[in-house]
């Protein structure tokens, strides 16, 4: 039993690690994603402690472009300051070099969002936004009969979002 707290803790400790390189608060997805591809959590046990992290005071919830993001907070810093020496160095390798590697990537999802609601059975609204900077670069909502063109149109747009906006761009600034 005790070997299993001293594993949950260090796994807590890992989380704040994470969030303190990426110094820029992210989704869970982006969280999750990160931590799944660096270490040996599973998906269950990880959304557990991300949800015991936030409710201890260690991590923030805030909510940006209608969208959750995590932060480590003050409170969080000072423990990781505290306890950080327990995080091996090959496992913060693991983090740093993927951040390292992702950075743009994380970014980019990070300004870049797509979703869509059901209004009712033949009519689905799907908004796309991107900023830069806390700017609002483009934000659209467009209508669509089916899911199928919704998850299309958000797919395409998290994907291609850079090339898309110029289009856009062009289009409307081109003289007819």
């Amino acid at each position: 039993m005790f070997n299993n707290e001293i594993d949950l803790a260090e796994n807590k400790l890992l989380l704040l690690y994470t969030l303190r390189e990426l110094k820029i608060p992210v989704s869970r997805k982006i969280l999750t994603e990160i931590i799944l591809q660096s270490s040996y959590l599973n998906y269950f046990i990880l959304q557990q402690y991300i949800s015991e992290l936030e409710a201890s005071g260690f991590v923030d919830n805030t909510k940006e472009d209608n969208q959750a993001k995590l932060a480590i907070n003050k409170s969080g810093r000072k423990v990781l300051s505290y306890f950080e020496n327990r995080i091996s160095p090959e496992t913060k390798k693991l983090i740093d070099d993927f951040i390292q590697k992702n950075i743009d990537k994380i970014k980019e999802e990070i300004s870049v969002t797509a979703d869509y609601t059901i209004e009712n059975s033949s009519n689905y609204t799907v908004s796309l936004k991107a900023t830069e900077n806390k700017i609002t670069l483009i934000d659209i909502k467009i209508s669509v009969a089916t899911q199928k063109q919704a998850k299309d149109l958000c797919n395409n747009w998290k994907n291609n979002s850079s090339q898309l906006y110029n289009n856009i761009i062009n289009i409307l600034t081109k003289d007819h």
